[in-house]
């Protein structure tokens, strides 16, 4: 399980939405490159990085700033937001991003999913951000008409390497994640799945370390770790020693 600690960009600063409305945007750094340091140097493995200007515009907007984040960190960054076409899949995956994430272009253009899929295996993710039960698109603009689970049985043979699932109406409120839907939805696929929206406490990281959260593969954190609520040594300790006891128990390596 990797906690994924989010750094959202808006006008090339850090900062995090309420429910994915960009008028309810709080700054949280004037210097994205240096939260992203800041967050390696607190020992997270993986970034969760979104460029909210580029999913409004459908096209990258904070290249620059993303750019700069990733000559200052060496661990990896997952990128989404404006990721529209596989040009542009190539250029950041060129650049050095770990794993793309495409979402408005998967409800729109699934056959981009599939073959960017094909030609970067393991670094293609999909987000599926979900209001009220549909698939939110063009920076949760709008809402489609199909389930999260609709669109992720499209890629269940395509080589994705995870499937972001987000709860909009719980994004940045600090309510909790969503680990029933987010679960269910993770029984239903054999892609894997990371939990996100409203991740609030240490009692969200001790739920997905609970035996019933064992299918997924991470969750994404950022209002918790910057209003303070979650302290990101106890977390992280708390993963690292669920690590050691699964590698321990000789069970867990049978099943």
């Amino acid at each position: 399980m990797i906690l994924f600690p989010a750094i959202d960009l808006k006008n090339g600063q850090c900062v995090r939405l309420e429910q994915g409305d960009m008028a309810r945007a709080t700054v949280f750094n004037l210097d994205p490159a240096a939260q992203a340091a800041s967050f390696a140097a607190q020992g997270f493995e993986y970034l969760h990085v979104v460029d909210l200007d580029g999913a409004f515009a459908g096209r990258p907007v904070n290249a620059g700033v993303v750019e700069a984040m990733l000559r200052k960190v060496t661990i990896p960054v997952q990128l989404g937001g404006g990721i529209r076409d596989l040009k542009t899949v190539e250029a950041w995956l060129e650049k050095g991003i770990a794993r793309v994430i495409i979402g408005t272009a998967a409800v729109r253009d699934p056959a981009l999913v599939k073959s960017a899929s094909k030609k970067f295996p393991g670094r293609v993710a999909v987000g599926l951000d979900a209001r009220a039960g549909k698939v939110a698109v063009e920076g949760w603009a709008e809402t489609s008409q199909v389930t999260a689970l609709d669109i992720a049985r499209r890629f269940e043979d395509a080589g994705v390497a995870a499937i972001i699932f987000t709860d909009i109406a719980r994004d940045g409120l600090l309510k909790g994640l969503n680990l029933d839907a987010t679960i269910a939805l993770a029984d239903r696929i054999s892609i894997p799945v990371i939990a996100s929206g409203g991740f609030a406490s240490i009692d969200d990281v001790k739920a997905l370390l609970d035996p019933r959260a064992k299918k997924l593969a991470g969750a994404i954190v950022g209002r918790a770790l910057y209003d303070g609520r979650l302290d990101p040594v106890a977390a992280l300790k708390l993963i690292h020693s669920a690590r050691a006891a699964a590698q321990e128990d000789p069970c867990s390596r049978l099943a």
